[in-house]
């Protein structure tokens, strides 16, 4: 049985992920990670069970201590400020928290040395305005960020690249 820890447990993408698990009868354990109760029931579930705690990622030792008591194969990263308003309004705060819950999701991983695969979620943002022409986009595409919400998630990615080697 494979084990999930979701980040960002209570937003919408992790609704579709369990009912991707659910609909594909994959058997899964999972602990769903956010500041935010979720609106999800067990009940829907018969091949994913799962529990939820509320945290806050900035916080470092109970990061470890879930991650090191969980043991994840795979950890789905979602959670973010992913207001490009608030990155604006609040730079500092949406770039420090966007950066250092994702470094601290992997140094955890790092320190405790298992081998769990993280799925970092990016957004279109770290692509910047583009032309029609550049449409449809891919991966290759350079990456031209216009807000600090972006920015933190383009670092994101170079972190992944950084850790994974």
């Amino acid at each position: 049985m494979k084990k999930f820890i979701i980040t960002g447990f209570s937003g919408f993408v992790s609704r579709h992920f369990m009912a991707y698990l659910e609909a594909n009868e994959i058997c899964a354990v999972v602990k769903g990670l956010d500041v935010h109760c979720p609106d999800i029931k067990q009940a829907h579930f018969k091949h994913v069970r799962y529990d939820f705690e509320r945290i806050d990622l900035l916080d470092k030792g109970k990061v470890e201590n879930i991650i090191f008591e969980f043991q994840p194969d795979y950890i789905l990263h979602l959670a973010s400020f992913s207001s490009v308003a608030f990155s604006w309004k609040e730079p500092n705060i949406s770039f420090l928290n966007n950066t250092n819950i994702f470094l601290n999701l992997l140094e955890a991983i790092r320190k405790l040395n298992i081998s769990t695969r993280i799925l970092s979620v990016g957004s279109s943002e770290e692509y910047g305005n583009v032309e029609q022409k550049d449409l449809p986009l891919t991966e290759d595409h350079p990456l031209k960020p216009v807000s600090p919400y972006a920015v933190a998630r383009v670092s994101q990615e170079l972190l992944s690249k950084i850790y994974a080697n």
